[in-house]
């Protein structure tokens, strides 16, 4: 892979508020930011476009790309359901001499900083408590109960990894929230490599 900037990954709960962040970020050009785009094997859904939301694969030819090692991370989230970051992604944007930027589950996320340990700045958004986020899940009216209980319960087994991030924002307000994301991302960015040519150690995606 070639060597270029650095990398933001940002990883929470569904509706802690990472997205919002995340697009935040986006617009402040000081940071230099391009987001990553997944891959999935999954259907596009309504007006999703290849490229934009994902890059949509056939499980054939996403299968195809883990056999020859062209992801730096992936995850079957689902029977034959995959998601996960190529290679040639983070490729695309260092050519455009721009920092990526990831809104990633957390299993993805930790597999990132693993690979990049230097490079990375892994950000665990933390909502304020799991009753909370079920109020924010809810106040969506996007899902039933029965899947906002499986993202609640999802959402337990994803706050204990919070430790494990290099940094946790609490989202208890949004301004903060985007402040402190903001303060972070800048100060990673500005943190000089102490090694910028070398090359990081061989990676698996099965490393835990």
């Amino acid at each position: 892979m070639a060597k270029g900037g650095k990398l933001i990954v940002f990883s929470a709960p569904s509706g802690s508020g990472k997205t919002t962040i995340v697009q935040h970020l986006l617009k402040q050009e000081d940071l230099n930011l391009e987001f990553s785009v997944s891959a999935t094997s999954r259907k596009p859904r309504g007006d999703e476009q290849h490229g934009r939301e994902y890059y949509f694969l056939s499980l054939s030819d996403f299968k195809s790309h883990m056999k020859k090692d062209d992801f730096l991370e992936w995850e079957e989230v689902y029977r034959d359901n995959f998601y996960g970051t190529l290679n040639s992604e983070i490729e695309r944007i260092w050519a455009m001499g721009k920092n990526v930027i990831f809104d990633i589950d957390v299993v993805g996320g930790l597999r990132i900083k693993r690979k990049f340990p230097e490079r990375t700045l892994a950000v665990f958004v933390k909502p304020p408590s799991v009753e909370e986020l079920k109020i924010r899940l809810k106040k969506r009216k996007t899902e039933s109960d029965e899947k906002i209980n499986v993202r609640i319960a999802k959402a337990s087994v994803e706050m204990a990894t919070a430790p494990r991030f290099d940094q946790v924002i609490l989202n208890d307000t949004l301004d903060h929230a985007l402040s402190e994301a903001s303060k972070l991302v800048a100060s990673h960015i500005a943190k000089p490599l102490k090694n910028p040519t070398a090359l990081n150690r061989p990676y698996s995606n099965s490393e835990e």
